[in-house]
């Protein structure tokens, strides 16, 4: 019988055999939400880092279904930890294909996390997220929470917004209940949310988000191909925006 959740790891993650890393180990956290911005932004650091995957995490809390593969197979949705290491960084990333269906399911995968990254050596984690304003965003901003006061200046130097206001509703999933649990545990916890309309897969607020998420770590990537796919929506909504206006002074002249 499956477990309420199970996680696999590959190889020894924990065995210290390596080169030392002069820096802290950091968790980044990229799960489906709003927009997908966080999760683009976390997708796009593995495959431009070259991270390898450590562990796998199923559970009955999530959705009941299967990812088709290649030739007409199947696998289980689940998440997924990578890991990116160099001299002077150690960096885990949390991501995958799903968030708990029920509240319970929520709290006890949070929990499991934060236990991975207490295991892992982790001392900070930054969830990423996006903030669905339900319109059109052309310069979309990046709202910012923390688990500590102390949090705040470095993230703020770097450009991100902070706001009691925003998000009106809290921050929902993972990406809040990781700062909130994690605040008892000892684990600092930063939360970045790209401003996006919420309509749709969103890499402009994707590229600023990865933009402030790379000042506030260290870390080092090329962006251009993010800032392509962003311009290509900024062209897409642009003839979309056309459109409509075509269509409302068709209308005006109709009611004339």
């Amino acid at each position: 019988m499956m477990e309420q959740v199970t996680v696999t790891f590959f190889g020894d993650p924990f065995r210290n055999n390596d080169r030392e890393v002069t820096g802290s180990a950091i968790m980044i956290e990229g799960l489906p939400g709003i927009g997908q911005v966080g999760k683009v932004v976390a997708d796009y650091l593995i495959e431009e880092l070259h991270a390898e995957k450590i562990a796998e995490i199923h559970s009955i809390f999530f959705p009941p279904q299967v990812i088709l593969l290649d030739g007409g197979t199947v696998r289980l949705v689940g998440n997924e930890v990578y890991r990116y290491r160099t001299a002077e960084q150690l960096v885990y990333f949390l991501v995958g294909d799903c968030q708990s269906l029920s509240n319970e399911g929520h709290y006890l995968l949070a929990e499991q996390y934060l236990q991975i990254a207490a295991r892992l050596g982790v001392t900070r984690i930054y969830t990423l997220g996006g903030y669905g304003v339900g319109h059109l965003v052309d310069e979309p901003r990046v709202l910012c929470a923390v688990n500590d006061p102390a949090l705040r200046g470095p993230v703020e130097e770097a450009g991100g917004i902070f706001t009691r206001d925003e998000p009106g509703g809290g921050i929902v999933g993972a990406a809040g209940l990781l700062l909130g649990l994690g605040a008892g545990q000892g684990i600092d916890g930063i939360c970045l949310m790209g401003e996006t309309s919420g309509y749709l897969i969103d890499p402009k607020s994707a590229h600023n988000l990865l933009s402030l998420l790379c000042r506030v770590t260290g870390l080092v990537v090329d962006t251009s191909r993010l800032h392509e796919r962003a311009d290509d929506l900024e062209q897409v909504l642009a003839e979309v925006r056309e459109s409509e206006q075509v269509r409302t002074n068709d209308e005006l002249r109709y009611i004339g």
